[in-house]
């Protein structure tokens, strides 16, 4: 039974002949877990505690940055710095005390994503890279849990459920079934490089709570073996029919010690080689003229910063100008240290041990 707070509280949803208090009664007994808490989770969780889910598990390691706060809107200034789930759980305990939330700040891996997925009915994913995305998927696949997944980039975003069972009986596609396996290195750029419309993760993550309430309700018609695309520059949506692949069981682990000996940064574009970082003070200490700093930003983002050791070359054409790093030590730098690292990866494969190179831990604006 509902008290008296709660008929209140929720009262213009109960209202709605198809949820009523039954729909309501299953949302308060559900268990949602919300894999990242950047733009996406940022729309996803504040209407998903407002509606009532009863358990809401919150992983992300991530902390709180300037450049988060165009789209990540749970946060404000003062919590630079902060965890993004620690902050994440103090803006829904505030919102809505039905609601019990539960954080995991250590990053996810096919370590411990089974044992955290096991407490949880439905799982969503908010994540910005293929790495997780795919692990998250493999684990769905494996304990036999619905994934609400969703994903962002400039003007359009991605929203589909995978891994469900329709009311007829009839299993669902997976994200292998769209795609068994990862793109190329750099094929796809992420939002760091790409950069993103702040409303996009707002209305993408709507919707993503949006497919999730329905399937813990049981109202509607989720988004099965469809994948819903959309593009804020004209509001188009289209609907792409998704069908079983038979490559998709080639690339899946097959079992749970298949799933924690899988290299997932390694298939995930990422090479898997060891990429050493540099701090801005141990860069400071470096003796004038032993290294160059390689800025892989694009040529119109601003602010441009001028040091005698700068070299500008955007990540997309670095193959094409490594005659021009002469330096004994290369360090790749850019907006947040995303694309550094992908720089630094190239650069190790074309120099080998002939040249130390480094990635600046963070952004470049550290060296202003």
């Amino acid at each position: 039974m509902l008290t008296a707070q709660q008929y209140e509280r929720y009262s213009r949803q109960i209202v709605l002949p198809q949820l009523g208090e039954p729909g309501q009664q299953k949302l308060l007994q559900s268990k949602l877990l919300v894999i990242g808490a950047g733009g996406l989770g940022c729309a996803m969780l504040p209407y998903l505690a407002a509606a009532g889910i009863g358990h809401i598990g919150i992983c992300d390691d991530d902390t709180v940055q300037l450049h988060n706060l165009h789209r990540q809107v749970l946060y404000n200034n003062s919590q630079i710095g902060m965890q993004k789930a620690t902050c994440a759980a103090a803006f829904i305990n505030s919102l809505n005390p039905d609601t019990v939330v539960s954080i995991y700040t250590e990053r996810l891996t096919n370590k411990n994503a089974l044992s955290i997925f096991n407490g949880y009915d439905i799982i969503a994913d908010g994540t910005d890279n293929f790495a997780t995305r795919y692990l998250i998927n493999d684990a769905c696949v494996l304990l036999n849990k619905p994934l609400v997944f969703g994903a962002i980039g400039m003007f359009e975003g991605q929203v589909a459920v995978f891994n469900h069972t329709t009311t007829d009986g009839q299993a669902t596609c997976n994200y292998r079934d769209i795609f068994p396996e990862p793109p190329a290195e750099n094929e796809i750029p992420n939002c760091a490089a790409a950069g993103v419309l702040g409303v996009v993760p707002g209305i993408i993550g709507s919707m993503q709570a949006n497919e999730i309430i329905k399937i813990i309700t049981g109202i509607g018609k989720p988004l099965y073996n469809q994948l819903l695309v959309y593009n804020a520059l004209d509001c188009g949506t289209v609907k792409l029919t998704i069908s079983k692949n038979n490559l998709a069981d080639k690339f899946m682990p097959a079992d749970e010690k298949a799933f924690a000996e899988h290299n997932y940064t390694i298939a995930c574009s990422t090479a898997g080689e060891a990429i050493k970082e540099i701090t801005a003070a141990e860069l400071f200490l470096l003796p004038a003229g032993s290294f160059q700093l390689i800025d892989v930003r694009k040529e119109e983002e601003q602010p441009k910063i001028v040091k005698e050791e700068l070299i500008k070359i955007e990540l997309s054409t670095l193959n094409e100008h490594t005659g021009l790093l002469t330096a004994p030590v290369l360090i790749t730098v850019c907006q947040t240290g995303v694309r550094s690292k992908q720089a630094a990866i190239m650069l190790m494969k074309i120099f080998g041990n002939n040249k130390k190179i480094y990635s600046l831990n963070g952004s470049i604006f550290q060296l202003i």
